[in-house]
């Protein structure tokens, strides 16, 4: 799951763009899934002992042009209702530029910051015994593989 601050360098370039051009701003970077957010939909959905990480990926593009390409390709374009309608030729340049200006790498090329989020939850089967009322065993003969030479006590 990508989530959170993702594509931050994209959306701030977006956004002074789009208010320099057209004196104000619109959503152009789809919404955030924040970390808090992924716990507790997973405990909310019967999950325990819960496992939450991220890891910061930074991909280099040759422009951010390749970059809302590449986005689209993976279905990542904005899917917010509240969008307003095309960015605009002009608009886009602007924000090339911006993007360039702020976050360019020396060899021209500029960055793209995506956050992955891992979970791990565990659910019991309705078929498992909870552990505090399972019947204690205890074998104190040694394994079969154990040498006989070394001693238990």
């Amino acid at each position: 799951m990508i989530f959170q601050e993702r594509l931050h360098e994209l959306r701030s370039s977006l956004l002074l763009a789009e208010d320099e051009r057209k004196g104000g701003m619109s959503t152009r970077v789809s919404p955030f899934t924040h970390m808090s957010d992924v716990g507790s939909l997973l405990s909310m959905g019967g999950f325990t002992l819960l496992t939450v990480d991220m890891d910061e990926i930074v991909i280099n593009f040759p422009s951010m042009l390749q970059l809302m390409e590449d986005l689209r390709g993976m279905g990542e374009s904005n899917a917010s209702i509240y969008r307003v309608g095309s960015i605009g030729r002009e608009t886009l340049l602007a924000a090339d530029a911006i993007y360039q200006e702020l976050y360019g790498n020396e060899d021209g090329s500029i960055p793209a910051s995506f956050q992955m989020v891992h979970c791990v939850g565990w659910k019991p089967d309705p078929s498992q015994v909870p552990h505090d009322k399972q019947p204690a065993t205890c074998n104190p003969s040694p394994p079969a593989h154990f040498p006989p030479s070394l001693s238990l006590s």
